[in-house]
């Protein structure tokens, strides 16, 4: 009686290690990773998985660590920018690196690798929710913005097509029933390299004339604090943020907004 040998079935690469699914990012939504810690024990074990996937699905699971990760760090910065007024009055050391550690990641990750050959997803508004540049001391009293002047939002208009970038910087004047009015400093713009651009001042003006009135001794001292000109290093972009670097070494990290 003949007997059969005994096939043991194929066992698929995809049977030992299946394709991880999105778990990283619904905790990512959910904030259940809430501490870098837990993040960095997820990622070595998505990195022990992929170690044994089909190169197809290898390559697909890095992108998904990568696209997690930077999700992660996101979260992170958001969360460290919280109460801070953008950095503008100062932050403790402690926090500041806190927040530049942070920055270093994202730039490592950055998924543009050539913001200056894609200046599309460079254009449009921007808002400014940190920075390194700070008011202290004599100039913040000088300009008024201890009790006097409001601070507000700072925005960013990048018009790819004439090569020119507006600062619009807000303020509130409590001494003059709340007035509102704005600095805006025009600037123009000339790619230097596949990362950085150089940029020239052009003009500069405040409005409503009542604030003009309020500023006009330290006029000088307020342009010096914003005006752009210098160059500055696209170090990330993606679809809702932006991360640059000035040669005075400055730091700017903007959201994108309507």
């Amino acid at each position: 009686m003949a007997t059969k040998a005994l096939i043991q079935p194929q066992i698929r690469v995809s049977h030992l290690s299946p394709p991880l699914p999105n778990t990283i990012e619904m905790m990512i939504r959910n904030n259940i990773i809430n501490s870098p810690r837990n993040f960095n024990k997820i990622s070595r074990f998505v990195q022990q998985r992929t170690i044994f996937a089909a190169p197809e699905q290898q390559q697909q699971s890095n992108v998904e660590v990568s696209h997690s990760t930077s999700s992660q760090v996101k979260i992170q910065l958001y969360d460290a920018l919280q109460g801070i007024n953008r950095g503008i009055f100062g932050v403790s050391s402690d926090k500041k690196f806190e927040i530049e550690e942070l920055v270093k990641q994202l730039e490592s990750e950055n998924p543009t690798f050539e913001p200056t050959l894609s200046l599309d997803k460079v254009a449009g508004n921007w808002k400014l929710i940190y920075s390194t540049i700070s008011i202290l001391g004599s100039k913040r009293t000088k300009l008024g913005l201890r009790d006097f002047i409001t601070l507000g939002d700072l925005y960013q208009n990048i018009d790819i097509s004439q090569g020119k970038a507006v600062n619009v910087i807000k303020f509130n004047a409590r001494g003059l029933s709340l007035l509102s009015g704005e600095l805006r400093i025009e600037a123009s713009f000339k790619i230097a390299s596949k990362s950085r651009v150089d940029i020239f001042y052009n003009n500069s003006g405040i409005t409503p004339d009542q604030l003009v009135n309020v500023f006009q001794k330290n006029y000088n001292l307020l342009l010096g604090i914003f005006n752009p000109e210098g160059w500055l290093e696209i170090t990330y972009v993606d679809e809702n943020l932006r991360i640059g670097r000035d040669d005075k070494g400055n730091i700017f990290v903007l959201e994108r907004v309507n």
